[in-house]
């Protein structure tokens, strides 16, 4: 596939580069210092100097290339300033003090606000994640030009992902398509979202992407024919009409194809609406003349009017969408709006943000229009980072209901949402004295879900009991949720704690622990500090309030334990070791975590037909000139092994305590479908699993296989790959290449039998 962003590094020139910096900059009509502009790019060169990419150009083509983006939104002086510099505080020795000091407080801001939280420590990547996103997001809430250089940072980055590892290149394209993209489309930056979403698809499932690339080259001569004929006829009837507009059409970028084919489950020869055309007039009277033109021209598709003129998006997109069948029977997509509004469509909150009114200027509604930030922010209060990426995809990212207030206020919630989120997206008093609701003048049960268009009413009661923990799981938004847990907090904590002990016992008990095992003075302190809590019972009332749940509690214990017993273990390893040295007057030293009977530092070598990892029943052979293969008990080459290499088989084992990672390769057998690559690589993601190679290949029988090599520290780390593997849709096997379930299967070459 092509990269026509990629440079070579060869020729490539610096100062040539800048120029066209300059040259976005005069296209954008912006009044903008260029002498301040040309500072900061020495100053951005200087730092970065000696810093390669992993093409091999220089660093700073980055810090040009995220400006001319910059540059392209219409961004203002510091902005671009501020994308020239944003890197200097993470990868060099520059401060935010030293670009305060020379290009002022608000650019070294802006710079501070994109750079990621490198130099602390945290328990796990998503709560690294989490970190930087609640940083961003708090920037964003003082200054939306924060989110703008980063979008920026991360689209260039998307660009030219060529040159990095297929782990990396999955990692950061699954949280462009889980972050950015729907950042993007909040911001009404549709142009940037779609192009977030190609370039992620591209490296999440490339063979999809390249299916859908390939057939729309094939049929690009007719697809353009039929978009001119129907951009010229209605062209020519809106001009005897006497309205004046300008028309244009496209194809429905790549992801928007590729997610109708796995939704409707369809291939691309079953999706006929490829082609969208859009009609921009001067105002919004001419909009609905020429809706009403073309619908008289085509015959519209029931059900698929919708009006976001009169409703505008939660990101203030507005717009009316209708699609309609021509005479050859396919149906296209019409999108009628007028300059001002495909202005803020193409470029958000870029094209109208408070620096357009002056540097203390704000538009009124300009400051509500990022409500939404703060609402999520808030819901992030209570959140463990597992909570909060849930919320965060919940609130910002679902897709939305449109429901009414009696008044006849549009309230935005997310799909799904039912009376409970709606009164406490008025208020969380409203919430919290909720007794019934009605929806449409019709009483309903708090269950109820809300559709588009519903007038809802709450009733509530000053003797209202208040929201039960039953709601938590009745609600759909976070800020909802996190209402409700405050209450509850505040409002139960002896409830919380008696309700809360019962749970985690439980939970205790189903884990296989007993409760007297950790309420012991040597275990209960060592959790509680675990878990950053004082005391027990404020453990007891945060889960029986919500706040963290048993059964994450139960699994850190688990954990806990794990670490003593092996800290127990390890001293009594310790006391034979010593004791054995005193007889053997010499130590026995493990080999990539293997112990050799009878052998001390001997060369060990993992077998590639079974793969062992620790925990693995092992049985080691002796090779001519090799050293010792470590092969499973299990191994089809152990169990069939000649009569004559008996004598070479010997006794191995693990190490009490193993550090490394090792090898080991799963066959994946699966229903063919669209979507089954992305979905293998979203659950390895979620693992933080260390995948080394994943190939897939369509087979006979409407099957597919996914060959997949992983790293791993232990068989118990394995089983829940597999495990969660064995859950994606369609997935029919999942075995170890080796196993006798993989020989039963599979053939030698992987494909099944």
């Amino acid at each position: 596939m092509p990269n026509e962003y990629q440079v070579d590094p060869k020729t490539y020139d610096v100062e040539k580069h800048y120029q066209e910096l300059e040259h976005k900059i005069a296209a954008s009509g912006n009044s903008i210092n260029l002498n301040r502009v040309r500072a900061a790019f020495e100053v951005a060169e200087r730092a970065h100097a000696g810093q390669k990419r992993k093409d091999g150009t220089p660093y700073i083509s980055h810090c040009i290339a995220a400006s001319i983006i910059a540059a392209e939104m219409g961004l203002d002086e510091d902005s671009i300033v501020a994308s020239l510099l944003h890197d200097c505080v993470e990868d060099t020795t520059l401060t935010h003090e030293d670009i305060a000091r020379s290009f002022g407080p608000a650019v070294a801001d802006l710079v501070e606000g994109v750079t990621k939280l490198t130099r602390v420590t945290f328990m796990s990547a998503e709560e690294q994640q989490m970190e930087n996103l609640r940083k961003m997001l708090l920037a964003m809430t003082n200054d939306i030009r924060v989110i703008l250089i980063k979008m920026a940072d991360r689209l260039h980055n998307m660009r030219t992902m060529d040159y990095q590892t297929e782990e990396k290149q999955r990692v950061k394209s699954l949280e462009t398509m889980e972050v950015y993209a729907p950042i993007a489309h909040r911001l009404g930056m549709q142009r940037m979202k779609w192009e977030l979403e190609d370039l992620s698809l591209r490296y999440l499932d490339p063979e999809g992407y390249e299916a859908i690339t390939e057939y729309l080259d094939e049929r690009m001569d007719t697809l353009q024919s039929f978009m001119q004929d129907i951009e010229q006829r209605i062209q020519t009837r809106l001009e005897q009409e006497g309205i004046k507009c300008s028309i244009s059409s496209r194809i429905k970028h790549i992801y928007s194809i590729y997610r109708k084919m796995y939704a409707q489950k369809i291939d691309i020869n079953g999706i006929f609406d490829l082609c969208a055309f859009r009609v921009i007039t001067d105002d919004v009277t001419e909009c609905y003349a020429a809706l009403g033109v073309i619908h008289s021209m085509f015959k519209p598709v029931p059900g698929r009017f919708k009006d976001y003129i009169s409703t505008p998006k939660p990101n203030n997109y507005r717009s009316v969408h209708t699609t309609v069948i021509g005479d050859q029977g396919i149906p296209f997509e019409v999108q009628l709006r007028t300059w001002e509004m495909h202005l803020s469509a193409e470029y958000g909150v870029a094209a109208h943000w408070k620096y357009k009114s002056g540097e203390n200027g704000v538009k009124p509604g300009d400051e509500e229009k990022f409500a939404w930030v703060r609402r999520l922010l808030e819901t992030q209060q209570e959140s463990d980072a597992q909570d909060f990426f849930h919320n965060l995809k919940i609130d910002m990212f679902a897709d939305e209901v449109f429901v009414f207030s009696p008044k006849g206020d549009v309230i935005s919630l997310p799909a799904g949402a039912t009376p409970i989120d709606f009164a406490y997206s008025i208020h969380s008093g409203v919430g919290n004295s909720m007794v019934g609701a009605k929806v449409n003048g019709r009483i309903v049960n708090f269950d109820y879900s809300l559709h588009n268009g519903d007038i809802v009413e709450i009733r509530t009661s000053k003797s209202a009991p208040g929201p039960s923990r039953d709601w938590l799981q009745l609600a759909k938004s976070g800020s909802a949720r996190t209402k409700i847990k405050q209450w509850l907090k505040k409002e139960r904590r002896e409830e919380n704690v008696l309700h809360g002990k019962e749970m985690f016992e439980r939970e205790l008990r189903q884990a296989g622990i007993a409760p007297a095992d950790i309420y012991t003075d040597e275990i209960l302190p060592q959790i509680l500090k675990r878990l950053a809590f004082p005391h027990v019972d404020d453990l007891y009332a945060a889960i029986g309030y919500g706040g963290i749940t048993a059964t994450r509690t139960v699994n850190r214990i688990k954990d806990e334990l794990q670490r003593s017993q092996a800290t127990e273990q390890k001293t009594a390893l310790d006391k034979i070791e010593e004791q054995a040295e005193r007889r053997n007057k010499r130590e026995h030293h493990a080999v990539h975590g293997i112990l050799v009977e009878g052998l001390d530092n001997c060369l060990i070598k993992f077998s590639r037909c079974c793969t062992p990892v620790p925990g693995d029943d092992v049985i080691g052979f002796i090779t001519r000139g090799a050293g010792v293969s470590i092969h499973r008990k299990d191994c089809e080459n152990y169990l069939n092994s000649p009569e004559e290499n008996r004598g070479r088989w010997i006794r191995v084992g693990w190490a009490e305590r193993t550090t490394d990672e090792y090898s080991t390769t799963l066959l994946l057998l699966s229903v063919q479908r669209s979507g089954l690559v992305m979905d293998v690589a979203t659950v390895l993601n979620s693992l933080n699993a260390k995948v080394r190679n994943l190939s897939a290949r369509d087979v006979d029988n409407n099957r597919s296989t996914v060959n997949i090599t992983v790293e791993v520290h232990t068989l118990s780390e394995l089983r829940l790959i597999i495990n969660r593997l064995s859950g994606v849709h369609g997935v029919i096997r999942v075995a170890r290449v080796g196993s006798a379930e993989a020989k039963a299967h599979f053939d030698e070459k992987g494909n099944p039998k």
